[in-house]
């Protein structure tokens, strides 16, 4: 390879990049969002699809409303593996040919306290305001005091990796997730409360909450700006074992029996700006949440129509 193809590719890769990052931080946009009218910034998530190749799931993107990926690893989906295989600059050739911006990178399996070096993969290829989604580290089933105590703790423990994220220009937000630290309305309060960083906050997953709209409503708005990824998601019949399809597929928006409305007057009250992402958990894990591409992204459409559906509602 010349040292002419090099230059021609670093080039590429840093107009590329540093075109998505001269934008400013999805979170900070709301003066702009107020003005032209509340809606949803959607972002399609690549585990969805299970392993199917990146390229297509990034073909998929601007499909279902969409203009960011969230990339997922494995065992959820194989998307970030798959992007080490063919390299970094074939990936942003793939956002830059289909228009689509990395908007999150989803890190359980890397933790909290260890997506640093992930971190400048996002930055690298998706410029500031990448979203990196992952868990919390702490004791679970603890309450009161103790629970408070166990919060402040882990935001202390996150300082470095906030920093790290101040310095590229990311945003951790930690999902409320069942069995977890941050997993009750009173941990994901304080979570929000002693958070002193517009780096970090919660994902908000309804999935992993008690399924009545109004406390998850009154949750966002207490939040605010803490809100920094929002899961489209409710629990339906549950994502841990085997059920039928129509069961399984519960947990998608209009399938369910969740009322969305008050979580999206929750979250047009706040003029939330970031992410919101249509989801669902398959079993087992990896798979594809459909037989084929086509008609995951129908499926997505169709819970994209109902969301919308209530934002012109509200907006009326």
């Amino acid at each position: 390879m010349t040292s002419t193809t090099n230059t021609t590719r670093r080039q590429f890769i840093g107009q590329t990049l540093g075109a998505a990052a001269a934008g400013a931080l999805p979170f900070a946009v709301s003066a702009a969002n107020a003005k032209s009218g509340f809606k949803l910034n959607y972002i399609l998530a690549s585990a969805m699809y299970g392993y199917t190749d990146v390229a297509d799931v990034v073909a998929e993107v601007k499909k279902t409303g969409a203009d960011a990926i969230d990339i997922w690893p494995k065992v959820h989906g194989d998307q970030r593996e798959q992007i080490e295989k063919i390299g970094h600059e074939r990936f942003a050739e793939l956002l830059k040919q289909h228009g689509v911006k990395l908007g999150t990178d989803t890190c359980y399996k890397l933790g909290p306290f260890g997506m640093q070096q992930e971190m400048e993969f996002a930055a690298k290829l998706g410029g500031r305001g990448v979203v990196m989604v992952t868990g919390a580290k702490g004791p679970r089933d603890v309450r009161g005091k103790e629970l408070k105590a166990a919060v402040a703790k882990f935001l202390e423990q996150l300082k470095p990796h906030v920093a790290q994220a101040e310095k590229t220009g990311c945003v951790i937000a930690v999902e409320n997730h069942g069995r977890s630290l941050i997993e009750t309305p009173d941990s994901i309060r304080w979570f929000g409360e002693m958070n002193e960083s517009d780096h970090l906050g919660i994902a908000f997953a309804p999935h992993h909450l008690t399924q009545y709209p109004e406390p998850m409503r009154k949750l966002i708005e207490e939040l605010g700006p803490n809100v920094k990824f929002f899961y489209a998601q409710e629990h339906g019949m549950g994502s841990s074992k085997k059920l039928p399809k129509a069961q399984e597929m519960l947990q998608m928006p209009a399938r369910g029996p969740l009322d969305f409305e008050p979580l999206i007057a929750g979250l047009k009250k706040i003029n939330y700006t970031g992410y919101s992402e249509i989801f669902m958990h398959p079993v087992p894990r990896g798979v594809p949440i459909l037989d084929t591409t086509a008609a995951i992204t129908e499926e997505i459409n169709h819970s994209r129509a109902y969301l919308d559906g209530i934002v012109k509602k509200l907006a009326g």
